[in-house]
């Protein structure tokens, strides 16, 4: 984040030089633990290009701009990152707040440093339509350069942990902005790579400007409990360390308070007030081994109570960011409930520095699982952004799969799947492989057949049925969870849509090419190319789609096209073609019959081109259309194809007597009839009377006779008729 400021700050070049000086001395001092001497080199020199080249720009607080690089590379230090991070962080605003390039940053730095710089750096340069857009942009292009190499995102977080540190600074709507954005999107990624305290610091501070007064008032209740609850908490850790000594458990056991954050999410989620949060304080017990983890939990669990459906094993069943502890919820003295987690020193390792404890414990053997866990997730983000259309898309499927993991499934093979808290059978389907997502059709939970928007609880067994020619529903849009399920419905949604409307828009352009005499077929290709160059489209298949979806209107393109054909007249009436375009009714999602009339085959129809919707199918005498009739450009001729063969939607009304059996003989009726029940509702009962309403499937409008004319005959009901909205 850019807090530069270009004026003179309040210092003299002696006081900078001087203060560079001495930070200089410092970051060799911290870098000699674990740098060799050459890199600690490369590093000072990186440290001395970065302040030269701020050396006219201070902080809004008015500290020497260096400080905040300097800042962000100490942050770097406490996880031991390489030397070529190290410079990158040092010179991650340079690119963006001065004139240097990255050419020479690559120069003088290397090619790799340069690549991480370029991660880090905002897209300054480029004209956004607005604040989101950019915003969204910037997100975009730094996680995909994480995908990469994951010390961009390393580098970034800790950019974002200062910034947040030194936020008082800002304007209050400001500081609101950044801060909100940090709950949303940086605290999120940092728990999703297992960087704990990163994580729970960036979440305290978001909370703290975005709700000051909040914060400030919680605080305080935390603080006068703390008093009051010294004496217990002193009491449960010794009776601990006691109870562990005499299984001669080896063990380090802590007391720690929770967060502020955590306590107010708890209290919202659950509507609590304070003084019904109990569990303000948990204990962490540290052992050698996986074997005596569970030894802890069995004595611990034999000093107090424990609370049923309060434990969960985290070691067995990781979560998906690598972190592994026995979790369990005891009853301690006064009934103070007690959370402790118990888990080894390595598992403790992964816990506080998750990712990052790549660099701090490289002879850790637990970690390329973590790596491999890493990576996968990383290169799910490539998936994302190959799915969404654009980047606000890109942003709010990663928002949506930066929510914990809590619920695990097995697939029927035995392998466990973590997916979000409410996912559904469609969400495991495309956990499993992007194909079995686009075909699934029905579920088995449980060797159960199950509604695909069931939700998903842990231990659940779960099998996917699918069919060849099956394809995703927009309705799973509705109850989906996960970012790549929705990213990939979405996705094969707009491509079907896509050439489906530029089928549409062909036999459109067809029709509206017949007043100049002329077919598509007559259209050669350099005079397509020629019109896409001057509309600047991308294709020839873009135009069709755009005429297809009302984004471009057929007569205005045939005008263009027909100018730049030379009529030949020869086999013009055999390409074009004849009469209003023929509906067939199974044109997909470029052709859509209006629910508020829901037309039938033989129904008189008109078409209304509607923009970003295609064709819309509307009966002749639809009272919806009536306002916009006046619009001729917009209407185009549309008959009803002789052999449809497809089922349509239709909507009827019955009035019936109430008495008992009455749905089950309407209901066996329109069976008889040949026609299926897709939906029906009821008014409620007032007298002897009731409104049944049902939408049945037909063929056509001959077929919806029948059917009225069988209910006709049955004695309770009063009247029937068609339903138009």
């Amino acid at each position: 984040m850019r807090a530069a400021a270009t004026a003179p700050g309040p210092q003299t070049p002696q006081a900078y030089d001087t203060e560079f000086t001495l930070q200089l001395e410092k970051l060799r001092e911290l870098l000699g633990t674990y740098l060799k001497p050459e890199d600690i080199e490369r590093v000072a020199a990186a440290f001395r290009f970065s302040a030269e080249a701020h050396k006219n720009q201070f902080r809004i607080s008015g500290d020497p701009y260096f400080s905040h690089p300097l800042a962000v590379a100490g942050i770097l230090t406490a996880w031991n990152l390489d030397a070529q991070a190290l410079m990158a962080a040092l010179l991650h605003d340079v690119a963006e707040d001065t004139d240097i390039t990255l050419d020479e940053i690559a120069e003088k730095f290397g090619k790799a440093t340069a690549r991480l710089v370029d991660g880090v750096s905002k897209l300054d340069k480029i004209e956004f339509q607005s604040i989101e857009e950019a915003q969204a942009e910037n997100f975009r292009k730094m996680l995909l350069a994480m995908a990469s190499d994951v010390r961009v995102i390393l580098i970034k977080l800790a950019d974002r942990l200062h910034n947040m540190r030194t936020l008082e600074t800002l304007r209050p709507d400001k500081r609101r902005r950044i801060a909100r954005e940090t709950l949303e999107i940086y605290a999120p990624i940092a728990n999703r790579l297992g960087l704990n305290n990163l994580f729970r610091e960036l979440q305290e501070l978001g909370f703290r400007h975005v709700w000051p007064l909040r914060f400030r008032v919680l605080g305080k209740a935390v603080r006068a409990a703390r008093g009051n609850r010294r004496e217990v908490v002193g009491k449960i850790l010794v009776a601990i360390q006691a109870r562990l000594a005499e299984a001669k458990i080896e063990a380090e056991v802590s007391g720690r308070e929770k967060h502020l954050y955590g306590i107010y999410r708890k209290m919202r989620e659950k509507s609590l007030s304070f003084s019904q949060v109990l569990d303000i304080y948990g204990f962490r017990v540290i052992v050698q081994d996986v074997p005596t983890c569970y030894l802890a939990l069995g004595a611990l669990h034999g000093l107090y109570q424990p609370v049923p459906g309060k434990f969960k094993d985290y070691i067995a069943i990781p979560k998906a960011n690598g972190y592994q502890s026995l979790h369990t919820t005891l009853i301690g003295p006064f009934g103070t409930p007690v959370e402790v987690q118990i888990r080894t020193t390595e598992m403790n390792h992964v816990a506080e520095a998750g990712v990052a404890s790549h660099w701090l414990y490289k002879e850790d053997k637990s970690l390329p699982e973590l790596q491999q866990r890493t990576h996968q997730w990383l290169q799910s983000l490539l998936e994302l952004q190959s799915a969404s259309g654009d980047s606000a898309e890109f942003l709010e499927h990663l928002k949506i799969d930066l929510f914990p993991s809590e619920v695990y499934v097995f697939t029927p093979k035995g392998r466990i799947l973590s997916l979000p808290r409410g996912s559904t059978p469609v969400d495991f389907a495309y956990a499993v492989h992007t194909d079995i997502g686009n075909r699934c059709i029905a579920s088995r939970i449980n060797h159960e057949l199950m509604p695909l928007r069931t939700e998903l609880k842990s231990g659940d067994q779960v099998e996917v049925i699918t069919a060849a020619h099956a394809g995703p529903n927009p309705a799973w849009l509705s109850y989906v969870k996960t970012g790549k399920a929705r990213s990939q419905i979405r996705h094969f949604l707009k491509t079907v849509q896509f050439d489906e409307s530029a089928a549409l828009g062909e036999r459109l352009l067809a029709q509206a090419l017949r007043p100049f005499e002329l077919g598509a077929g007559e259209i050669g290709d350099a005079v397509w190319d020629r019109f896409v160059a001057e509309c600047g489209a991308k294709s020839k298949q873009d135009v069709l789609a755009d005429i297809g979806l009302g984004k471009r209107l057929p007569a205005i393109v045939a005008r263009h096209l027909a100018d730049g054909v030379e009529k030949t007249g020869a086999g013009a009436a055999e390409a074009r073609g004849q009469g209003p375009i023929p509906i067939r009714g199974s044109e997909g999602m470029a052709v859509q019959l209006a629910h508020c009339c829901r037309p039938i085959p033989g129904d008189p129809i008109v078409g209304l081109i509607r923009k970003g919707q295609g064709l819309v199918v509307h009966m002749a005498d639809c009272p919806g259309i009536s306002r916009i009739r006046g619009e001729h450009a917009k209407w185009v001729d549309v008959e009803w194809e002789p052999a449809g063969g497809k089922l349509f939607e239709a909507a009827i009304k019955l009035e019936v007597e109430n008495r008992r059996g009455v749905l089950a003989r309407v209901a066996a009726e329109i069976a008889e009839a040949g026609s299926n029940i897709q939906h029906v509702t009821m008014d409620e009962e007032h007298g002897v009377y009731t409104a049944l309403y049902f939408v049945l499937q037909v063929s056509n409008r001959t077929h919806l006779a029948r059917i009225m004319r069988a209910l006709r005959h049955l004695p309770e009901v009063v009247r029937i008729s068609c339903v138009r909205e």
